[in-house]
């Protein structure tokens, strides 16, 4: 259960309605293709930020109604136009990736919620739109469940981000707890590293939480789509709660074990919904 590369995104799940499969493979693609600009290859920043400019110029030939240029631009055009989706999602996705390019530190933990806002929280949102569920109570819950997905994942990669010049734990907490850079760059999971960690993962918990119950108000397979990756999310702050927050020596990863768990779990959360309306 990671967010990088929208491990998080039900992409071409059995679960997923059929008719809305093809839509979130677009989607997808778009989002993988733009990330992919930001993050991979040995582009300089300048070509990799023109290169994220010509979607964002793709995106606005779509809003003023011509037809865009690159192919998977065309298939998105498609998609938009036939869920009717709106277009705020996928400019704050490019806003996301572009700021990968230039910014590797975040000040604090609003800095780094503002980032989730944009990389993460379109997708839920997407979501939504393609299963034409627009309610903002439902808008805010997703919110939740993205963001606190994003930060799992941040929790997850420390180390991973570190080689790739990255620290996404906010600078002032770091402060707070005396942890240097130096410490990440050693894979030092000493001190007082668990407690720093404790409240990240505490942070992403309660995120979590607070959007769990739009797991159970979706219906149909949107709904058990979302409960197992909330299912997925706790279990793996749970496996970095267990390690004391030691990710640099194994990063905590779902097994089949922890899978067969899951949907144990997801099937008797939704059977004891159902006993509780019935009583």
């Amino acid at each position: 259960m990671s967010v990088g590369h929208y491990e998080n995104f039900p992409v071409g799940s059995l679960l997923l309605p059929r008719r809305m499969r093809r839509a979130v493979h677009v989607i997808y693609h778009f989002a993988r293709h733009a990330d992919d600009i930001a993050d991979e290859g040995d582009a300089e920043p300048a070509q990799r930020l023109a290169a994220l400019q010509a979607l964002r110029d793709e995106l606005a030939r779509i809003e003023a109604g011509t037809a865009p240029q690159l192919p998977l631009m065309q298939d998105l055009a498609r998609v938009i136009a036939a869920y009717q989706l709106p277009l705020a999602p996928f400019y704050d996705l490019l806003s996301a990736f572009t700021q990968d390019v230039t910014k590797t530190r975040y000040q604090d933990f609003a800095e780094l919620v503002d980032y989730c806002r944009r990389s993460a929280n379109p997708v839920g949102r997407l979501m939504l739109a393609l299963y034409g569920e627009r309610d903002p109570r439902s808008l805010a819950m997703s919110d939740g469940i993205c963001t606190a997905l994003q930060l799992i994942n941040f929790w997850q990669d420390v180390a991973v981000d570190w080689h790739k010049g990255r620290v996404y734990i906010p600078q002032d907490d770091l402060a707070k707890f005396r942890v240097s850079e130096d410490q990440i760059a050693r894979g030092d999971a000493g001190g007082v590293w668990p407690m720093l960690m404790d409240k990240e993962v505490k942070r992403a918990l309660a995120m979590l939480e607070a959007g769990s119950p739009l797991a159970l108000k979706l219906k149909g397979r949107l709904g058990w789509e979302l409960r197992l990756i909330v299912l997925g999310g706790e279990r793996i702050l749970k496996k970095i709660h267990d390690v004391r927050g030691d990710v640099f020596t194994q990063r905590p990863v779902l097994t089949s074990r922890d899978w067969l768990a899951i949907i144990w779990k997801a099937l008797t959360a939704r059977s004891g919904k159902n006993k509780r309306r019935r009583a």
